[in-house]
């Protein structure tokens, strides 16, 4: 086993990107190399996340912007205490798929909500926690892979709403090129794990590593 301190990756971007998959591919080449891994999801990732993403999701509820964002918060909020912060402590690497980008994107730059507000909320709900690296699996609304017969509240919105979220990401990675990096995520599945894979990794091996006893990992 290769320990290195806690590391804090999140994989974003619209619905349909390829999130899930690009997360599991990630979680299995780090665990495959000796990596202790946390994976997990926002909403969701604990106990009562669990249910607070079933209600968010739901297409039988209609939610305020306003109901919705603070759903997102408290789900955050519990997540980071009784998940993230923890594994982080116990020198996991934690991928989550989802996290504070998500409410910027999908709350501010697709449902109007003011951006500079949404940040300080998340601070609020992470204790200030922010992701050592975001990874933003970047495509363009028309090309996302969702499901007709399955689509949640979200994915129902249509793509406009997915285009202005797009757009929404980013901009977050023009006013952070150095925790948020865009993918492109309209190529093969493999094409685009390599170039996640790279990124984590780039990273990982700048954390000191107890099997070595330098600044290097494996």
């Amino acid at each position: 086993m290769v320990i290195v301190d806690g590391l804090f990756i999140t994989i974003e971007g619209i619905d349909g990107s390829g999130k899930t998959t690009q997360a599991e591919l990630l979680v299995a080449r780090l665990r495959s190399e000796g990596y202790t891994v946390c994976q997990t999801r926002e909403p969701g990732g604990s106990p009562v996340g669990e249910h607070l993403r079933a209600l968010v999701l739901s297409p039988d509820h209609e939610i305020s912007p306003e109901a919705e964002l603070f759903l997102y918060l408290a789900d955050r909020a519990l997540h980071v205490s009784q998940v993230v912060r923890p594994a982080l402590e116990a020198g996991q690497l934690v991928v989550c798929e989802r996290h504070a980008d998500s409410t910027l994107a999908y709350q501010g730059f697709g449902r109007g909500l003011e951006v500079a507000l949404l940040r300080r909320l998340n601070h609020m709900a992470t204790g200030g926690l922010q992701p050592d690296l975001t990874v933003v699996l970047d495509l363009d609304a028309q090309h996302a892979r969702l499901d007709g017969a399955r689509l949640d509240r979200l994915e129902s919105e249509g793509h406009e709403f997915l285009a202005r979220i797009a757009a929404g990401f980013r901009e977050l990675a023009r006013a952070e090129p150095e925790r948020v990096k865009l993918v492109d995520a309209s190529r093969e599945i493999g094409a685009v794990h390599e170039d996640v894979a790279a990124l984590v990794m780039s990273l990982v091996r700048r954390r000191p590593s107890s099997d070595t006893g330098t600044e290097e990992g494996p």
